[in-house]
């Protein structure tokens, strides 16, 4: 709705439409079978535990950094690619560590039901590993995208 609502009045580089759609789709398919169901998953490269959730906390900070990139350079917020990079990785962490604190709360209000919404599966280390993946995310973003997406806004500047 965000994205039509402003579509003429900011459009976005089609680099960060496509990652967005990806983005959805592994999110629905991720809200389709639970994160902890999702086929093909299940014990991939020798895991006990079925690890799409950690597909969805990767693109957690691949595709928001990408978009706090844009948003930074379009406004002309942060000058100077080193402090971007790092505002841009601050920011996908901060997200990141939001939405572990709303999953905590939602495990606290819900009890036992919370299982199939955090998708644990057990693992004490799940709030870590999926905050250090979308770290990871962000910083894939930056170094794989940065050159192909400064591109893509020059040729959306001289539009």
């Amino acid at each position: 709705m965000l994205m039509a609502a402003t579509y003429k009045s900011f459009r976005l580089s089609p680099v960060l439409y496509f990652f967005i759609l990806l983005h959805c789709i592994v999110l629905m398919v991720g809200g389709h079978y639970t994160y902890a169901e999702v086929p093909w998953f299940d014990g991939l490269f020798g895991a006990e535990r079925n690890n799409y959730d950690k597909v969805g906390h990767f693109f957690q900070g691949f595709v928001p950094a990408l978009l706090a990139r844009e948003i930074l350079i379009r406004k002309r917020v942060v000058n100077g690619d080193f402090w971007r990079g790092i505002v841009v990785v601050s920011i996908c962490l901060a997200f990141s560590a939001f939405y572990e604190l709303i999953e905590w709360w939602v495990a606290l209000a819900s009890g036992e039901e919370a299982e199939a919404f955090l998708g644990t599966q057990g693992y004490v280390w799940d709030t870590q590993s999926d905050m250090a993946l979308a770290l990871l995310g962000a910083l894939c973003s930056l170094l794989v995208f940065s050159a192909f997406h400064n591109r893509q806004l020059k040729q959306m500047a001289g539009e």
